[in-house]
């Protein structure tokens, strides 16, 4: 019987053929993501260089800053004898989807606790992670607000029994160091890097591996986004020990909030598209990209700034 606040969808015992038969995994000796410069006359006119840090092209199944907050996470558990990964999300959670697709890889269960009602037929996101082998539980949305407390965390145990629990958008210490390694990938001089904020662990990790007279710029994707401040703070202090004075975050660029967009960026991602062929995606990047363009327009950075945009997540090729 479901318990109570939730209920559960049981996957069929299939898996992705990419990740049925595991071999010696390319993410653990991949190199830096590679670095791409943007050519682009409005940059030009302001005087200011964008150099795109792909992470994107990291791995197909974990992009960008999922590895990243994953990597350290996935060896504690396995020092730690856990064999089951549970984790929260909305139902278009990437996060649960790099959940999923590292679970089978490395040989984890997974249990995916989903924000909501369940939908069928499943959304493309969802139907990726069962095939992984998750399995999926749909929490109602009062007692999702309430997931992180000890007596709903403790039902989740005793129902699926022992598991190592990542938060939601997978945001804690070990990703915060995962995310600090970044800056050390960039050989080439800079002065800011920027990226998308959620939940503050990608700003976090990479504002503490900056150097001295270098800084990090995050563009909130939250409406209402002031809280995130706090939120990075706690991951570094927790951390680290301590609060670095080197980030800010920008909550201009938010186009309505969390996964909503306006006219103003769909316009900026069709052009971005045409210019640069590359569609970005509109939840993350695609607001940190139209922060950066709108700031450099109006000389927000200085003539001569060189500026590191991490793309976070996938990024398909568009059409020119």
């Amino acid at each position: 019987m479901d318990s109570p606040g939730h209920r559960r969808y049981e996957p069929e015992p299939t898996a992705p053929s990419a990740l049925a038969e595991p071999s010696p995994s390319p993410l653990l000796a991949a190199g830096p993501s590679p670095l791409a410069e943007l050519d682009d006359p409005r940059l030009a006119r302001a005087g200011v260089r964008v150099i795109l840090k792909r992470d994107d092209l990291i791995h197909p199944l974990l992009p960008g800053n999922k590895w990243r907050k994953l990597k350290y996470n996935l060896a504690l558990a396995a020092e730690s004898g856990h064999e089951t990964l549970l984790t929260f999300g909305g139902a278009y959670s990437n996060h649960v989807r790099a959940v999923a697709a590292a679970g089978a890889r490395f040989g984890f269960r997974t249990v995916g606790v989903i924000r909501g009602e369940e939908h069928l037929p499943l959304n493309d996101v969802l139907a990726f992670a069962a095939g992984c082998g998750m399995r999926l539980v749909y929490m109602n949305r009062t007692t999702y607000r309430v997931k992180d407390t000890a007596p709903v965390v403790e039902a989740l145990r005793e129902e699926f029994g022992r598991f190592y629990l990542l938060p939601e958008g997978g945001s804690n210490e070990p990703a915060v160091r995962g995310c600090a390694e970044l800056p050390g990938e960039i050989d080439v001089p800079f002065d800011v890097v920027c990226c998308p904020v959620g939940t503050g662990g990608t700003l976090a990790g990479i504002a503490a591996g900056l150097g001295p007279g270098r800084r990090a710029l995050g563009f909130s994707v939250l409406r209402g986004g002031r809280f995130l401040a706090g939120d990075v703070a706690r991951l570094q202090t927790a951390a680290y020990g301590e609060v670095s004075a080197n980030w800010t975050i920008d909550d201009g660029f938010h186009a309505g909030g969390y996964a909503r967009r306006s006219p103003e960026l769909d316009a900026f991602i069709d052009d971005f598209a045409a210019r640069h062929g590359m569609l970005l995606d509109w939840v993350y990047v695609a607001k940190m990209m139209w922060g950066i363009f709108t700031l450099a327009g109006r000389g927000t950075f200085p003539p001569g700034t060189t500026v590191i945009a991490v793309i976070t997540g996938p990024m398909a090729d568009a059409p020119r």
